[in-house]
């Protein structure tokens, strides 16, 4: 019972394990992690595991030594180069700043609510052993965006409070003129694909069974899922006033639609 006590001291995985304590009739010490009639409970916190980087794909993607790959939570980086991506403006720095940082460090992993992506990759919040928090490094240097998908929350008050000031301070992004906003009435064929910040007055706000709309003009409108519409404030708060929308737009014929899934994504002006 000893040795199984030592296992889960030394465990690697980040839990709270529950071991159970007690003494025989012959008053014999005894440990299971099992419950026990007349056992206390010792709670043994398990610690940290900590991972090598392998790989930095880009600023908000790497592979680890074991050959996980990580897709970084709560932030988006600009595309690098690759196959199918063209490089967009920024991105190399975020990649950059990110090899140096990670260069002979390990880190630890801090999950969410949901573990994987569409595309397979883990899903989490990267801390060195020092407790630097990379995803929010990068938003500060301004290296990234903040991207909220819910119902991964976790860190969102933090992001959102280091984004706000790194576009005060015009940082990285937010000082290049690929990111500069454009009216929702200016995005065409040539111009609406990427990351985009687009400006405008919601002129009417209309539901249908599974989404909220907000139009900006007679091209434009954000939809808001009806599961995501309790993240955010009274849509109809939102009529007649000019905000700034953030995010990636999709084209239909010739319509133009932001997918809007958390209330971070819209400045009022």
């Amino acid at each position: 019972m000893f040795l199984l006590l030592i296992i889960l001291l030394l465990s690697p995985i980040s839990a709270q394990a529950e071991i159970f304590q007690w003494k025989d009739e012959n008053g014999k010490t005894h440990f299971s992690d099992i419950p026990h009639q007349d056992a206390k409970i010792l709670h043994v916190n398990a610690g940290h595991s900590y991972y090598q980087v392998k790989k930095v794909y880009d600023g908000d993607t790497v592979l680890l030594s074991n050959g996980q790959k990580i897709r970084f939570l709560g932030i988006n980086t600009p595309e690098v180069e690759s196959r199918h991506k063209s490089a967009q403006a920024g991105g190399e720095d975020a990649k950059r700043w990110l090899k140096e940082t990670l260069k002979n460090k390990k880190i630890r992993l801090e999950r969410d609510v949901e573990k994987r992506d569409k595309y397979n990759r883990l899903l989490a919040h990267l801390f060195t052993e020092t407790n630097l928090h990379i995803n929010l490094e990068l938003v500060k240097k301004g290296l990234a965006t903040v991207n909220i998908y819910p119902p991964n929350l976790k860190y969102t008050d933090v992001l959102i409070k280091a984004q706000q000031q790194a576009e005060q301070d015009k940082l990285g992004i937010w000082q290049r003129s690929e990111y500069a906003s454009k009216l929702a009435n200016q995005l065409n064929r040539s111009n609406y694909k990427g990351w985009q910040r687009i400006v405008g007055k919601v002129v009417s706000i209309y539901p249908t069974k599974k989404n909220s709309y907000l139009k900006l003009s007679k091209s434009f409108s954000l939809k808001i899922s009806k599961k995501h519409a309790a993240l955010f404030p009274n849509l109809k708060n939102y009529n007649n006033k000019k905000i700034e929308v953030r995010g990636w737009v999709t084209k239909q014929k010739n319509k133009y639609t932001m997918f809007v899934r958390h209330p971070s994504q819209i400045v009022e002006m």
